[in-house]
């Protein structure tokens, strides 16, 4: 995700170095707790709606002889996600330590492509219109319904210690919690009916977050934290075959290390931040292989490193109303030979917009809220792959002349609420 909670997102989450709200602090830096003096709840809930599209072809011939080429659009029918996120500090003014406890859906993926109708196995099957081959049934060579679910809650007890006036550490260790489903499943051997789906999984991990945080007292703000790849147990998933036959396998899938550098700067008008971020996907557990194995099933995501870039804008001159302006842009992790083994997981946004603002009720409640939009900002795009066609010259087996592609669009509407316990 971009960030965590309204405030965070419109900022476009960029928080390492500006601590607007406490979401944001815990989820970027948790260092930057030492800003906050006070007791103060929060609870955010947003509605997430994606709407991925599935792109694929196969040249003349692949169909039998003499058979044309086929191409076709399979469009998302997922629908709307909820997005929740809670968080409470311990501050006092006066005081060199700040705690804080924090539960926030960080992570996620999902699709829901139904089985292309128009397909070789059905009576009245017309190449000629619209027929996307990668979701012919698994008995015409191609995936058949694909469905995906994927989500992380990540739970974290903060910690941060004003060293001076100006410059705080921060420790939080996490523990986590992650289900995945998948249909069908590809990291489970195949059989002679294809490959399962699964019932959905669920996984525990553990890791931490540090931080550095300095105000200079006159509006220029630096931060900086690393997120430690969280350590996951196995996926353990019950698979059943399209012929009733079942099995067991197991897949590892971590959550990768984070580093965020951050700038801030604050006058009586405005907030601004600037954050950057690399994720590294090419050290992570369940990322970092991928490719056929020896039975066929696919070892890994294959993810690449990620560079992102978070900026947000705050203003704060009308009276109890600040307005925020948010932008994210993220990298493609997905390498061409591989994007057939990532459409369960299409969800890469390179370009995300955000606007938000605040209504200042009192001295003890806020509300916040933030609309989102994002973009793939075109496909990413490759081959169909066939495990059975795979050679020292082509180690992915990919077919000449294919193609497949997926791009996306996210929105979503988010509402917070605060409340800090003032005496």
């Amino acid at each position: 995700m971009q960030g965590v909670g309204a405030v965070n997102m419109s900022m476009g989450g960029a928080a390492t170095a500006q601590p607007l709200d406490i979401s944001g602090a815990m989820q970027w830096n948790p260092a930057t707790l030492s800003a906050f003096n006070s007791k103060t709840l929060k609870l955010d809930v947003g509605l997430f709606f994606s709407s991925p599209e599935l792109t694929s072809s196969l040249p003349v011939g692949m169909l039998g002889p003499g058979a044309p080429a086929v191409s076709g659009t399979t469009k998302d029918d997922r629908g709307m996600s909820p997005m929740p996120a809670l968080a409470m500090v311990w501050g006092k003014e006066g005081s060199k330590h700040t705690f804080g406890a924090s539960a926030f859906g960080i992570s996620g993926f999902g699709v829901t492509f139904p089985e292309e109708a128009n397909n070789p196995l059905s009576p009245i099957f017309n190449p000629t219109v619209n027929s996307n081959p990668v979701n012919y049934p698994q008995a015409a060579r191609g995936f058949g319904y694909i469905e995906s679910d994927y989500m992380l809650l990540q739970v974290g007890l903060s910690y941060a210690y004003e060293l001076s006036d100006k410059f705080s550490i921060g420790l939080q260790p996490n523990i986590n919690y992650a289900a995945l489903e998948l249909a069908p499943n590809p990291t489970a051997n195949p059989s002679s009916a294809g490959y399962p789906t699964t019932d959905k999984a669920s996984a525990i991990g553990f890791g931490a977050q540090v931080g550095l945080f300095y105000d200079s007292g006159f509006g220029l703000k630096l931060g900086a934290s690393y997120k430690t790849a969280q350590k996951f147990s196995e996926f353990e998933f019950n698979n059943t075959y399209l012929d009733n036959s079942t099995s067991k396998n197991k897949f590892k899938m971590d959550y990768p290390a984070i580093l965020s550098l951050g700038f801030g700067y604050s006058t009586d008008a405005i907030d601004f931040a600037l954050d950057f971020r690399r994720v590294d996907y090419e050290n992570t557990e369940g990322f970092s292989t991928t490719g056929w194995t020896p039975t066929a099933s696919v070892a890994g995501f294959g993810w690449k490193n990620i560079s992102i870039l978070s900026t947000g804008l705050q203003y704060k001159g009308i009276n109890k109303l600040p307005l925020r302006l948010g932008y994210t842009y993220s990298s493609n992790p997905i390498p061409e030979e591989i994007t057939f083994f990532n459409i369960p997981a299409t969800a890469v946004i390179k370009n995300a917009y955000q606007f938000g603002l605040s209504y200042i009720v009192n001295d003890n409640w806020k509300v916040d809220a933030v609309y989102h939009y994002g973009d793939s900002n075109g496909a990413t795009e490759g081959k169909i792959l066939n495990p059975m066609m795979a050679s020292p010259s082509n180690p992915y087996g990919a077919i000449l002349g294919s193609s497949v592609s997926y791009e996306m669009t996210t929105s979503m509407i988010q509402f917070g609420i605060s409340y800090t316990f003032n005496k």
